[in-house]
């Protein structure tokens, strides 16, 4: 069965990146009994490929051993990396594309950066579309609102809404979905920065109640205690992720023309953030307990705490 069947349930499915996102996908596409292949070069490593490979064996997931791998039995691949590896992903498949096959990105890049992937995938080939996920995954799953780009986006969406996406084509002029993602993901996660600077500067100066009723005097409509704990959580868990997405999101803007003053700001403290996770400070990853502390307090403090030992 090829990638230019009308039956998508029928397509070998090929997941780079096997992270968060790689795996409520392959989740709920082995719930209909599409076949799966993902490769991740966290495999590489015995402790953190113990667990993804746990993983695939649970959900029936068939793992590959590279990227080449991966392309030249895939049919339709979707590359859910970090943002730095978008291009380099879509080289590495590049050449072992099949003929015909769809390649979707789903990586948080530029719109430059979208058209460099493109041409890699295009040049051998396989049909690339873009796709920019417009809002957090968890909540959702496969059904997160997805926006696509590209001259085969409009045939790609309605194969995509059989296997169970909610995806909509945004223009068939590749990199118009990707600015999207990007000029919302300066006002989102620069929110999220912006929680955190604000809220732990206040709880240092011992203001944060007082902060907090001001707050929701001027936006009533939102509980900034549940938001503050939310937006410590996922930058706990995902910062790194995240500041190489705003990174690309400031090269948005220069892109536009402007200088990222605020973008490359947001890059810095999620990246602040994450090196502070990745030395353990808010607890063992992979735990339960990691980055879920429902008190915003409890994780201002810690970081109040390592900034005071530096």
């Amino acid at each position: 069965m090829t990638a230019t069947s009308t039956e998508p349930r029928h397509w070998n499915i090929g997941l780079v990146g096997y992270g968060e996102v790689g795996r409520i996908l392959a989740e709920d596409l082995r719930k209909q009994d599409v076949k799966i292949a993902a490769y991740d070069i966290k495999l590489r490593s015995d402790q953190a490929g113990g667990a993804l490979r746990d993983h695939a064996a649970t959900h029936g997931v068939a793992l590959t051993t590279s990227h080449a791998d991966l392309a030249a039995q895939s049919d339709f691949i979707v590359s859910a990396v970090t943002a730095s590896q978008a291009v380099p992903v879509a080289e590495a498949c590049a050449g072992a594309v099949k003929q015909g096959a769809w390649f979707l990105d789903f990586n948080s890049a530029s719109p430059g950066a979208k058209q460099r992937a493109a041409d890699l995938i295009d040049g051998k080939g396989g049909r690339y579309v873009e796709g920019a996920v417009m809002t957090s995954i968890p909540p959702y799953r496969i059904k997160v609102p997805l926006l696509l780009g590209g001259a085969g986006a409009a045939t790609l969406a309605p194969l995509l809404v059989e296997l169970g996406f909610d995806a909509k084509v945004a223009s068939q002029e590749l990199g118009v979905a990707s600015a999207v993602k990007m000029c919302r993901s300066v006002m989102i996660k620069g929110m999220e920065a912006m929680v955190i600077e604000a809220f732990t500067t206040a709880r240092a100066y011992g203001v944060e109640d007082a902060v907090l009723a001001s707050m929701k005097e001027t936006f009533p409509g939102i509980d900034w205690e549940k938001q503050g704990a939310y937006f410590f959580q996922r930058v706990i868990e995902h910062g790194r992720r995240r500041s190489e997405e705003v990174r690309e999101v400031a090269e948005t803007v220069r892109e536009a023309g402007l200088t990222p003053w605020s973008a490359q700001g947001t890059a810095e403290r999620q990246a602040f953030i994450a090196d502070l996770a990745d030395e353990g400070l808010f607890g063992a990853k992979g735990t339960e307990a990691f980055a879920r502390s429902t008190d915003w307090r409890v994780e201002a403090d810690r970081i109040l705490g390592a900034v005071k030992k530096g």
